[in-house]
């Protein structure tokens, strides 16, 4: 068995939606081969197809699109690159502000999980 990485694509589709917006994820998959791979992204994608009213209350439609990438993950271990993404920020000063931003909120998240769990 192999694990892929793959891209799910998502629509969302609803009344108050101005302007078109997709959802991209990342997910693990674990397969044979990448044509299963592939069966079995479009498979969980289309299973996670939704609808549902949200608190205005307005229609909201997630529609599965399709997969959009497919990679095989050879090394499948501890600290491995998955993914990853060059940025080019007009204000590098405001990016690096939200990078800090991002990793403080992230730590409190992880605190506030491990307090949870010391207090069940």
């Amino acid at each position: 068995m192999n694990w892929y990485l793959v891209k799910l694509v998502f629509q969302i589709i609803g009344e108050h939606v101005t302007k078109p917006q997709f959802d991209e994820q990342l997910r693990l998959i674990r397969a044979d081969e990448v044509e299963w791979a592939l069966e079995k992204a479009r498979v969980l994608g289309w299973l996670e197809q939704t609808a549902f009213e949200n608190n205005n209350p307005k229609r909201i439609t997630w529609q599965f699109i399709d997969v959009a990438d497919v990679h095989k993950l050879d090394n499948l271990e501890d600290g491995v690159q998955v993914c990853g993404t060059t940025v080019q920020p007009d204000c590098p000063e405001e990016y690096l502000k939200l990078v800090d931003l991002n990793r403080a909120k992230a730590l409190d998240m992880l605190l506030h999980e491990s307090t949870q769990l010391s207090e069940s």
